[in-house]
């Protein structure tokens, strides 16, 4: 039995959720209804499967998407279903990317026809697999194949000096400006790069990764 924890703000759909996932077998050790209860629901259970949607309290932003990404940074091995009714293609990147690249699903609730085929897409992805909705990778592959084009000359030098570890402060030092310039070109480069202001630090992770992966 694949042990399972579900993430939805909406009360209804959350619960035809859990009655859905009941019905085809899966044990749903918790459904809760905000990024942060997904996180300690998570950790405290840690279940086989994380089912989630993207835009979630607090912040009814990206905050079940961000929570997944932490979650995967954490455990490698957590099988993540995204289910919803946007693609957030920063944080989509970032998903895929976790982990070994397995076990991870991205799915669009308004195309999910068959209930049956969506509980053994949940199966798959548990059991390894990935489940992709041909529409997100369309929109990924419609992004720049340099994620740092967008980027000017004193933006890269900024984010360069992010990914050697240095804080805005030691940032302002080295290139004699002030920290509040520093900041200022860092939100560009957050927004630049598609990850959207919001209070969690984990996005600086994210656009260092982005630089790496573009500089190797």
């Amino acid at each position: 039995m694949i042990r399972a924890v579900l993430a939805e703000d909406e009360v209804l759909l959350r619960e035809g959720l859990v009655g859905l996932l009941t019905r085809f077998g899966f044990a749903v050790d918790a459904a809760v209804g905000s990024a942060p209860e997904l996180l300690d629901a998570v950790r405290t259970h840690r279940p086989d499967l994380l089912i989630t949607d993207i835009r979630m309290p607090p912040q009814h932003r990206d905050d079940g998407l961000r929570a997944a990404v932490a979650l995967r940074a954490e455990r490698p091995d957590l099988a993540v279903v995204v289910l919803s009714q946007h693609v957030q293609s920063g944080y989509a990147a970032a998903l895929l990317d976790s982990g070994d690249g397995n076990r991870v699903g991205y799915l669009l609730k308004d195309r999910v026809a068959d209930v049956a085929e969506f509980a053994e897409t949940l199966r798959r992805v548990a059991a390894g697999g990935t489940a992709v909705d041909p529409d997100v990778v369309r929109h990924l592959l419609r992004r720049p194949r340099d994620p740092l084009a967008a980027l000017s000359r004193r933006e890269r030098e900024v984010l360069g000096l992010v990914a050697e570890g240095h804080s805005n402060t030691a940032i302002a030092a080295r290139l004699h400006v002030t920290e509040a310039a520093v900041g200022k070109h860092v939100g560009n480069i957050l927004a630049k790069l598609g990850l959207p202001p919001d209070e969690d630090s984990n996005r600086r992770v994210l656009a260092v990764l982005a630089y790496l992966r573009a500089e190797s």
